[in-house]
């Protein structure tokens, strides 16, 4: 039997369930990002614990378990883009602007500053990171600026009118070990967007883009293609011979959010069975976490940050030992 566990404890509290797991040996997947601050993740007992107990772990960044995302890191290992020049993501939502919604509580915690940590850094831009570091290699320097619209906000939980102290938008400039330079958005303050998280990647020889909004799809330029049929192509990835299809449906047939969770659970497994853990790891997770402290510390310095190593051998950003 496979004793595994699941941790959804809210940021803060979750590290002392990992660490008492990993003392008894349990499996450990855990929500994306590891706690409020990497001073509570890795460096302190939530990933020194799970490392030395060598139990296998994984974080719950499901983005990289989209087939057509899947495909697009393919299309980069093989070289297709040739040398990358740009990385831009944006995760644009439109929730939290009425200066009436109350923050904390059960449904409002990401509101929270004392439990969340900080706003779409730590919530929304945690998952670009995470993706781009996968796609495009560690980032090394950061500039970022953020902004608290609404400034106060009755909280569910006293009925006080309190301080946010969390971040309502974010943007910043990255630059990758690789030498190709990136911008970073994330809000909750674009009216009528729900959840439009779009990348795209330009290459030396090609481009690639992806919309969540219709994430069974990658779009794709090749210049290398005769100059009479150049032009973007929808791949719609649905074939037996693209990442993880083979396990649904007949071609042309498509799947949804939750099955990347699915996909992630398996890979799990599949990394159980060789003894393994399944990226990302803890620590992996932790060099997301250093890109964000980063962030929130340009912001509130004004100033360019150097992003810390959670890798071991690498002196800045992960380098590409996150691009696993």
């Amino acid at each position: 039997m496979i004793e595994k566990k699941r941790v959804a404890a809210r940021r803060g509290s979750s590290h002392l369930a990992c660490s008492d797991d990993a003392a008894g040996s349990l499996n450990i997947l855990h929500n994306n990002r590891l706690s409020k601050t990497s001073a509570e993740g890795l460096g302190k007992k939530t990933g020194n614990a799970v490392e030395a107990a060598a139990v296998p772990n994984m974080v719950w960044y499901n983005y990289r378990r989209v087939p057509a995302v899947m495909m697009a890191k393919q299309l980069i290992d093989e070289g297709r883009l040739g040398k990358i020049f740009h990385y831009r993501a944006k995760f644009l939502q439109d929730w939290t602007i009425s200066a009436d919604l109350p923050q904390g509580g059960e449904g409002l915690w990401r509101l929270d500053v004392k439990v969340a940590g900080s706003g779409v850094t730590g919530d929304l831009l945690a998952h670009c990171i995470d993706t781009a570091m996968w796609l495009n290699g560690g980032i090394d320097e950061v500039s970022a600026m953020t902004e608290t619209f609404i400034k106060q906000r009755k909280h569910s939980l006293t009925g006080n009118v309190e301080p946010v102290g969390i971040d309502d938008a974010s943007a910043f400039l990255a630059r990758f070990h690789n030498g190709s330079l990136a911008t970073f958005e994330a809000t909750r303050y674009a009216r009528g967007h729900k959840a439009l998280y779009t990348l795209e990647i330009n290459g030396e020889h090609a481009s690639i883009a992806w919309d969540l909004h219709d994430l069974h799809r990658l779009q794709y330029f090749d210049h290398r293609d005769p100059g009479s049929l150049r032009g973007w192509r929808s791949i719609h990835v649905t074939d037996s011979d693209h990442p993880y299809m083979k396990h649904w449906w007949v071609p042309g047939l498509q799947i949804g959010y939750e099955h990347t969770f699915i996909h992630q659970a398996a890979d799990f497994l599949t990394a159980l069975g060789e003894g393994r853990s399944a990226p990302p790891t803890f620590r992996d997770a932790l060099q997301t976490d250093y890109v964000t402290d980063a962030v929130l510390e340009s912001a509130a310095t004004k100033k360019w940050i150097q992003v810390r190593s959670a890798h071991p051998g690498h002196a800045r950003g992960g380098a590409d030992a996150v691009a696993n």
